[in-house]
């Protein structure tokens, strides 16, 4: 800063000063008048809703800012031509911040209060290094492999790629040629190698030019290892509530949330999106405390609260799974009992039956305590909104005061449709398992099917329960309203078509079956052409704050249900385009896979309940590469960009789903 040097701190550094507060300016959050100030505002202490009262002192202060001057890739300059530039660390006061460079504006100036020249630093005839692009796991012998290669769109020097196999002594050249020219995508252009030829069991490297990708396996047993395991072993239990959970000397949180949960008010928005009308749709009052919640569930995310549709969807993609595959894993002990979860302790029970037990038990607590399914069980004020750390100091485990998180509910029919179907799912696997629960879960299910009210729009939800409660019950009844609905489900097959499947080769009926393969066909044809969007084989996403890897990962969960009950229609290659993109082979110079821990290199800095802590959560599965508009693929290692970063419950759970396709007979 014009003549005074410095250097950015790795964490924020006093000395504070004192500013006057902007809480005199506060706007109105809400036109409605829904919203509740206390809810926003806190105790008077420290706010993250204003937190502008104490700052840091700025680092400097001048007419001329040079950032990185050291660096000619990454220098930029910054000049004010009007007023001060002051680098301020805005981590002092939230820890999500970053620095920040500003100009005040002066009192009573409403045009041209600040003019600067932003001067980035020029490099002529510079050119993006090429990129080689691969899993970061590795490949089976007997599927696709393709690695891709991304190159700057000005880039004219094409040279030939090669594949080396590594050994104890030296590098083989095993194979090299051309490479396949796929053409322009965002702001590069791409080739593809293909060497699904080689079957070979060893380390391997492509080469291209002066780039090399990660290096990689090539292995019979590659998905029977730290793959789908991690989820099992690490995320799911570290997400647990109402427990403690201990991996080792380690103790991921202590014993939480003992005091859930009070009714939440009337007619109020919450920060996080939940809402509630002029009745709590229950016989609780406001402020009422709900016996019976403290048991089971995940935090959602890098959050603590307990949506629905994460308790219920998580619970059954482990269903669906275990059924899959009959998963008898275990390497977790989880006692209910007890409240405490020891990772790497082996109970002899299968992690997956205890992990769909443990989303189970919050849904049925909720609807045995409530009458209905909650919306979700969530903090009550922004202080503990913002909570990082241990979720057992996120309430005081005493129940009945202020701190006790509330419980929302909602008049949702589609929702309460797609939760029948998941339950009647839970329900089956449970069975001489935990009989009490698959009986509590079915009876939730058959009565929501029964009770919720059915339109145009939640239609496909209710054939979607329809499906699984003829699964799990033999009730004809069920079975004759999903063939009356033919028509519809024909109509809508692109969305219903996943789960329609495995009730088409339960009953068997031939006309059915007939109209459904036909119009499968549409669905099959669908994918094709996502398949060409990209040069990695999935669908093209060109979203700023939306990323494409979860809805990779969901048509991927989806595609492995077309795949397995209509493989003549439906090959594999899809789910491994899918899985290859997530754990590595993706747009961007960060080749890192999404799944945390899970690869040669991949995504260890990532936005979870640790986030504050700059590290990861092995097993958990981040959104992944973002694009910046208009076409720059951005993956930073950085633990508070959520939306490229952020674990979420109550995804497609796809990486499980490897398990099956990894196998020799599976991939034929």
């Amino acid at each position: 800063m014009d003549h005074k040097a410095g250097i950015f701190p790795a964490q924020a550094n006093g000395p504070t000063i004192s500013c006057e507060s902007n809480t005199q300016w506060l706007g109105n959050f809400n036109p409605e008048g829904k919203v509740d100030l206390k809810h926003l505002l806190g105790d008077g202490t420290y706010n993250p809703m204003i937190a502008d009262d104490i700052i840091a002192a700025p680092y400097a202060r001048g007419k001329k800012f040079t950032m990185n001057p050291a660096d000619p890739y990454n220098k930029v300059t910054v000049r004010s031509e009007i007023g001060d530039l002051i680098l301020y660390d805005g981590r002092m006061n939230h820890n999500n911040g970053w620095f920040v460079l500003r100009t005040e504006i002066p009192a009573g100036v409403s045009r041209n209060a600040i003019k600067w020249v932003i001067t980035p630093n020029v490099v002529k005839d510079w050119l993006y290094t090429p990129v080689v692009q691969t899993s970061q796991v590795g490949y089976h012998p007997d599927q696709p492999k393709m690695a891709v290669i991304e190159l700057d769109s000005r880039d004219k020097q094409i040279s030939e790629p090669a594949l080396y196999k590594i050994t104890d002594t030296d590098e083989e050249l095993i194979l090299d040629g051309e490479a396949q020219e796929w053409g322009k995508f965002l702001r590069y252009n791409y080739l593809r190698f293909d060497f699904s030829s080689i079957r070979e069991e060893g380390l391997y490297q492509v080469h291209y030019g002066e780039s090399v990708s990660p290096v990689f396996r090539i292995a019979e047993d590659i998905y029977e290892r730290g793959v789908w395991q991690p989820e099992l072993e690490y995320f799911l239990p570290i997400q647990m509530c109402h427990m403690r959970v201990n991996e080792k000397y380690r103790v991921w949180h202590d014993l939480c949330h003992m005091d859930d949960a009070r009714m939440a008010p009337v007619n109020l928005s919450h920060i996080d999106g939940y809402s509630s009308g002029a009745s709590t749709l229950t016989k609780y009052q406001p402020g009422d405390i709900v016996p019976g919640l403290t048991i089971g569930g995940w935090h959602d995310a890098g959050d603590y609260d307990l949506r629905v549709e994460s308790q219920a969807g998580e619970a059954y993609i482990l269903a669906l799974a275990y059924e899959h595959f009959g998963i008898d894993y275990d390497a977790t002990t989880i006692d209910h009992h007890k409240r405490v979860t020891e990772i790497h302790q082996p109970d002899g029970k299968p992690d997956l039956l205890q992990q769909v037990e443990n989303g189970a038990l919050t849904v049925v607590a909720g609807y045995r305590a409530l009458g209905r399914l909650y919306r979700g069980i969530i903090c009550n004020s922004v202080r503990q909104y913002v909570h990082l750390g241990d979720a057992s100091a996120h309430t005081d485990n005493v129940t009945g005061n202020e701190d006790d998180r509330w419980v929302f509910t909602e008049d949702n029919p589609y929702r309460e449709l797609t939760t029948a179907a998941q339950l009647s799912a839970i329900s089956r696997v449970l069975k001489n398992f935990n009989d009490t629960l698959s009986t509590q879960a079915l009876d939730a299910a058959k009565e929501l099917y029964r009770i919720t009210r059915t339109d145009e729009r939640t239609k496909g939800a209710k054939i979607h329960a329809a499906v699984e409660l003829y699964l799990t019950t033999g009730d004809s009844s069920y079975k004759e309203y999903v063939l009356a609905e033919q028509d519809y489900i024909v109509q809508h097959i692109d969305r219903l078509g996943w789960f329609i499947g495995r009730f088409d080769k339960a009953v068997n009926d031939k006309k059915f079956s007939q109209s459904m393969r036909k119009a499968l066909v549409t669905v099959r044809d669908q994918y094709e052409k996502m398949k060409l969007q990209t040069p990695y084989g999935v669908p093209e996403d060109r979203g700023n704050l939306s990323s494409g890897s979860w809805d990779v990962q969901t048509l991927g969960y989806y595609y492995c249900f077309l795949q397995d009950a209509y493989p003549d229609l439906f090959t594999p290659d899809y789910i491994f385009n899918a899985i290859n993109f997530i754990l590595g082979c993706h747009p961007g110079s960060n080749t890192v896979s999404f799944a945390s821990g899970i690869g040669a290199n991949s995504a260890t800095v990532a936005y979870g309940v640790n986030r504050a802590d700059g590290s990861y959560i092995p097993g958990g599965v981040t959104p992944g590469t973002v694009l910046i508009r208009p076409d720059l693929p951005e993956l930073v290692p950085y633990p508070f960009i959520w939306q490229e970063g952020e674990y979420c419950m109550g995804g497609r759970g796809f990486l499980l789903y490897v398990y099956g396709v990894g196998c020799p007979e599976d991939t034929k």
